[in-house]
C-alpha cells in the first residue's frame, strides 16, 4: 500500500465500522477452527497492527510486514509485544525455520502480484493440520479509486479465489462471501465516485458517530449468520484453506 494508506489505516482501524466489524466476523470464524490451545499464529501483511490483539486470543502471534512505517506504527501502538518482521511475499520471507498452526492473509493477497506463489511459500511454514484463512475484496466489477489508492492488483470472485488456492496446493475447507447487507451501499458509493470522477473513495473516512455505529452493528451481526453457513454474495470473500 501507499504510505498515505498506512497512515490512514493507523488513524481509523480502531474505530471505523469496517475494521471493527471484520474483526468480529473473523474472531467468530477462528473460534470454530479447533485450533490448539496455544496456537502459533502468523499474520501476513500485518499492516499497522489492528488485528494483533484479536489474534492474540488464540495464541502467540507473529507478523510479516514489508513497510517500515507500518512496522513502526505497530510498535508504537502495541509496545513491541508482537514479533513483527520485515518481509515481502513470495520471495523475502522470515520465519522459514518455524511452523504455524494458523496463517492469516486478511485483505492482503490482493496487494501481491504473485498470489499463487505467495500461498505456495506459506505451505513451507504451515504446521501439519494447520489452517490458512484468507479474506479478499470481492468482484472485479466493483473496482474503484479505492482499489487504486490501496494499490490492489485485483478483486476476486468465489471461482477465482478457489482456482488460486487449488493451484497453490490447498483444499478449500470453507468459502463464503461476507459483508452482504452492505453490498448495495458499496455499489452506490462506487457509482457516485465514478460519476464524480473522484480519485479517492468517499467511503474511506470514518463516518459520523451514529452512522458508524449503525454500519458496525450491521456488519458485525453477520457473524451469527455465518455460523449457519455461507452467504451468496458480498463485498468481501473469506476462505479457510488446508494443505493438500
Amino acid at each position: 500500500m501507499s504510505p498515505d494508506a498506512y497512515l490512514q489505516m493507523a488513524e481509523t482501524e480502531a474505530e471505523h465500522w469496517w475494521f471493527r466489524g471484520r474483526r468480529d466476523v473473523l474472531r467468530s470464524i477462528l473460534r470454530r477452527l479447533a485450533l490448539p490451545s496455544r496456537a502459533r499464529v502468523l499474520e501476513v501483511g500485518s499492516g499497522t497492527g489492528g488485528n494483533l490483539e484479536m489474534l492474540a486470543e488464540f495464541g502467540s502471534v507473529s507478523g510479516i510486514e514489508m513497510d517500515e512505517t507500518a512496522r513502526r506504527l505497530t510498535a508504537k501502538s502495541t509496545g513491541e509485544r508482537f514479533d513483527i518482521r520485515a518481509g515481502r511475499c513470495p520471495d523475502d520471507l522470515p520465519f522459514y525455520c518455524e511452523r504455524f498452526d494458523l496463517i492469516c492473509f486478511f485483505d492482503c493477497l490482493e496487494h501481491i502480484a504473485d498470489d499463487v506463489g505467495s500461498l505456495v511459500r506459506m505451505r513451507e511454514v504451515l504446521a501439519s493440520g494447520g489452517k490458512v484463512v484468507v479474506t479478499v475484496p470481492a468482484y472485479q466489477w466493483l473496482w474503484s479509486a479505492h482499489d487504486v489508492f490501496l494499490q490492489h492488483h485485483r478483486r476476486y470472485s468465489r471461482a477465482t479465489l478457489t482456482a488460486c488456492a487449488d493451484e497453490a496446493g490447498y483444499r478449500i475447507e470453507r468459502i463464503t462471501y461476507f459483508n452482504t447487507p452492505l453490498l448495495p451501499l458499496a455499489i452506490a458509493v462506487r457509482l457516485i465516485d465514478r460519476l464524480l470522477k473522484r480519485d479517492r473513495s468517499s467511503g474511506d473516512a470514518t463516518p459520523a458517530g451514529v452512522l458508524n455505529t449503525l454500519l458496525y452493528r450491521i456488519f458485525s451481526a453477520e457473524r451469527h449468520w455465518l455460523s449457519h453457513g455461507a452467504l451468496p454474495c458480498g463485498v468481501s470473500l473469506l476462505a479457510v484453506l488446508t494443505a493438500k
